[in-house]
């Protein structure tokens, strides 16, 4: 359900991730695992996201990178 992808295209980039149509639910499970939300409910996820950005987005960034390339 990657509906807050469109958003994140920054933190992607930081965390040297590249979306593709292959990649971006893969993308998803990970960053839904990270913020503690069942995966496929993107509104819960999107809400968790933006405080962790907001919070601190260094951590996240380095989080989602770290996850994304144990994958």
């Amino acid at each position: 359900m990657t509906c807050y992808f469109r958003h994140l295209n920054n933190v992607f980039e930081k965390a040297g991730i590249n979306v593709t149509k292959d990649n971006k639910h893969e993308i998803d499970k990970v960053i839904h695992k990270i913020v503690s939300v069942e995966y496929k409910n993107c509104p819960a996820a999107w809400k968790a996201v933006k405080a962790r950005l907001t919070e601190n987005p260094d951590a996240f960034i380095t989080e989602l990178k770290k996850a994304w390339h144990k994958t």
